[in-house]
């Protein structure tokens, strides 16, 4: 199958871990895959495919939104008429192009997918101001507009109803990791940080994020010198936290680290992995710290929530996030056997629902359904 994929590559972010995944996984199966991305003239990210890619002008690309130049229209419809795809799938990146974008393929006659998983609140949750909100209800009355829209919970797919795009065009396919390489294994992290308890966070130190709640939950809880907090990632708020919770209390800033062996390295070494977000769409980190054996905790925001469900992980709330680490902190460093027991509960909830080639099965399926319009059973057991 011959698949237009349009994603993005820079700055890092959820999309563009999205996006290398899956057209990685369908160049795997044998299909033929070209990438349309708004270029930057960066250094390649580690593991993209090699396949063909198509560069879109824009005048400002950031983790969050694009704005293109006016003459990306054109670049992309002229684009997509000389690659003639089967099937065209747009990850979306909140960008004006994305409203543009199933009219062009209409002209085209190409059949047209998008992928939205932008963050949101939670089950029953108000949407919050600023890009979720406007994401939301600005996008639902043009989703509709697409074959078929991907979410990756159920609950995102009743919220996106809600909002009148119409249940038929939506299609529940979660974030999916690679098992066999985000998997349990051996690592010198603890030998390396002088540890015997190893907790994690990794994601962008963004506002979202909600980092500074498990900072302060780490520094009240005097936890001991033998136990050490890893903050993987960069973002707006590093400068201003990192001066006033360091190594003397036991936590350690690595940064961005773009070297996925060393990201599992990590997380292979590591007990405890913790997502204290107040929005999320489905966290990729977290799937790969579970796959990974950790033991996790995460607030129950977007699909994470749904991920840990039924003793798979620990749920956090979002309004008390600070008060239950405190309590749960100390007893995740005291108790191996608990943390070893969410590890191994976590590892197999992966495996029966998020494992990346199960999920790239169902996207196939999804493809010649909307390609032969043959209506194909999409669910999966739990």
């Amino acid at each position: 199958m011959r698949i237009a994929w349009i994603g993005k590559k820079t700055p890092f972010c959820g999309n563009v871990t999205y996006s290398r995944e899956i057209t990685n996984a369908l160049l795997d199966r044998g299909h033929e895959v070209s990438f349309l991305h708004f270029a930057q003239e960066e250094s390649q990210s580690d593991n993209w495919p090699n396949f063909q890619e198509v560069p879109l002008p824009f005048i400002y690309k950031s983790q969050v939104y694009t704005i293109p130049t006016f003459k990306a229209t054109k670049v992309l419809t002229d684009s997509l008429r000389e690659i003639k795809p089967d099937i065209v799938h747009a990850s979306l990146t909140l960008s004006p192009l994305d409203f543009v974008l199933p009219e062009i393929c209409e002209q085209l006659n190409l059949p047209l997918i998008a992928t939205f998983h932008t963050p949101f609140a939670g089950k029953g949750a108000k949407l919050i101001s600023g890009t979720q909100f406007l994401a939301y209800q600005l996008y639902a009355p043009f989703l509709g507009n697409y074959d078929r829209v991907i979410v990756f919970s159920q609950i995102q797919r009743d919220l996106l109803a809600r909002l009148g795009v119409p249940d038929a065009k939506i299609a529940v396919i979660p974030n999916g990791v690679d098992v066999a390489k985000y998997s349990p294994g051996p690592s010198q992290i603890k030998t390396e940080f002088q540890a015997e308890r190893l907790f994690v966070y990794q994601g962008r130190i963004a506002p979202e994020k909600n980092v500074e709640a498990l900072l302060r939950a780490w520094k009240q809880s005097e936890m001991g010198l033998n136990s050490k907090l890893l903050i993987v990632g960069d973002g707006p708020l590093k400068p201003s936290l990192q001066p006033f919770y360091g190594a003397e209390s036991g936590i350690i800033w690595l940064g961005f680290i773009a070297d996925e062996n060393r990201r599992i390295e990590i997380l292979r070494g590591a007990d405890v992995f913790i997502l204290p977000s107040v929005v999320e769409g489905l966290s990729l980190s977290l799937l790969e710290a579970m796959s990974s054996g950790l033991a996790c905790l995460a607030t129950d925001v977007g699909a994470d929530g749904e991920v840990l469900e039924k003793g798979a992980g620990v749920i956090l709330s979002t309004k008390t996030v600070r008060s239950q680490l405190k309590t749960l902190l100390p007893l995740f460093q005291d108790h191996q056997e608990l943390t070893t027991l969410l590890g191994q509960k976590a590892r197999k909830r992966v495996l029966e629902r998020y494992d990346l080639t199960k999920n790239i099965t169902l996207l196939e399926r999804l493809y010649t359904e909307v390609l032969y319009q043959k209506p194909i059973q999409l669910s999966r057991g739990a």
